[in-house]
């Protein structure tokens, strides 16, 4: 009965967020072809003369009616469809206040890049891909770096994990890895979801064990050893700076094709050239359908490291039923699907199934 509800819960996510990506990119193209974008643009221009806040207010704009327009279906999956699979601990304020956070952050992060970008594109011309992908780099990593110093504790409240036993052991996995953590910290995952987590995040001084909450209080000391031992299986097998490199191929050769595809589509807009604020709106659209031919490649690399983690976890703390425990429970406690459609795992799913989960781990010998 509880997989026919997690079927049921995914499925309803999983159609409501490809119809909302298809809308999306319907309703963008539509508001470049019917040149709704360059009117907004001309009407923009007769309040304000600098090319950078025209620029700015431009996106607000976009960005404010996406807002109104996506309002519903962003409170149907993720406020209403989360209290009704009872997974939800937030109030309706509170899921607001935390959208709102949400977006004052990401204007923070947002706007710089924006005016760099713009900048990148006026001074380079059809080489802006070249820069911006090492400033973008750049700015990754040090995003990164501040993710569990600044940022994290902006949603959460991250406080040292009390518990010196599991602390202890938590420590040793980590020492036995290789890897040099201070502390071992928690966060209240609890005030927004029933769901359970555990994560490594963070570059350098900065890196951190994080443990939700609902985690600890749910889990016994092997089975939260075990996720550990996931997590130190990335770090271990070096899937952290294997990422790094694949993300920052993909996201130079992503980029160079969206600025050849972006110069080749202006005409059929009626745009002339690349700096026009109107014309802004194609490198979304064309990023979108590149990344419909990336997404499932990256999942595939990104399973592969799944699996070789859960290899990692099994070998060195040698408790593989606590593992596959944890794994269940996981599963059952976040209302994930068991065994979602073969098409539909590979394309969309960066983590194997836990049926194909299990099923490898119990063929470990």
């Amino acid at each position: 009965m509880n997989q026919t509800k997690a079927k049921k819960y995914n499925n309803i996510k999983l159609t409501i967020g490809i119809s909302k990506g298809i809308l999306s990119f319907i309703l963008l193209f539509m508001f470049l072809h019917f040149n709704y974008s360059s009117e907004l643009e001309t009407y923009i221009r007769s309040l304000l003369s600098n090319d950078y806040l025209v620029l700015l207010l431009y996106v607000l704009t976009l960005g404010f009616i996406s807002s109104i327009l996506f309002f519903p279906v962003n409170y149907f999956i993720e406020f209403y469809l989360e209290h009704k699979y009872q997974l939800s601990n937030q109030t309706f304020w509170k899921w607001i206040l935390e959208n709102i956070k949400e977006a004052l952050v990401g204007l923070v992060i947002g706007v710089p890049i924006l005016l760099i970008f713009y900048y990148v594109l006026n001074l380079f011309g059809n080489n802006w891909w070249l820069p911006f992908s090492i400033i973008l780099f750049l700015i990754s990593v040090f995003l990164s770096k501040i993710l569990p110093l600044i940022i994290l504790p902006i949603f959460y409240k991250v406080t040292p994990v009390e518990d010196e036993e599991l602390k202890n052991r938590i420590l040793a996995q980590s020492k036995d890895a290789g890897l040099r953590v201070e502390n071992v910290f928690k966060f209240n995952m609890s005030k927004n979801t029933k769901k359970a987590n555990a994560a490594f995040t963070g570059l350098g001084k900065s890196k951190r064990i994080l443990l939700g909450d609902t985690l600890i209080e749910n889990y016994s000391y092997d089975e939260i050893e075990t996720v550990i031992a996931h997590e130190l299986g990335h770090y271990r097998k070096k899937h952290i700076i294997k990422n790094i490199m694949i993300s920052t191929v993909t996201s130079f050769v992503t980029f160079y094709l969206i600025s050849i595809l972006y110069s080749v589509s202006l005409p059929f807009f009626n745009f002339d050239s690349i700096t026009r604020i109107a014309a802004l709106p194609l490198l979304a659209l064309w990023g979108t359908l590149i990344s419909l031919i990336i997404t499932p490649i990256s999942n595939l690399i990104s399973r592969k490291f799944e699996y070789e983690a859960d290899r990692y976890a099994i070998d060195t703390t040698n408790k593989k039923e606590a593992f596959i425990n944890t794994l269940e429970k996981l599963t059952d406690q976040n209302l994930a699907d068991r065994e979602p459609h073969p098409l539909i795992e590979w394309f969309f799913y960066s983590h194997p199934s836990i049926k194909n989960r299990i099923d490898a781990l119990q063929n470990i010998r």
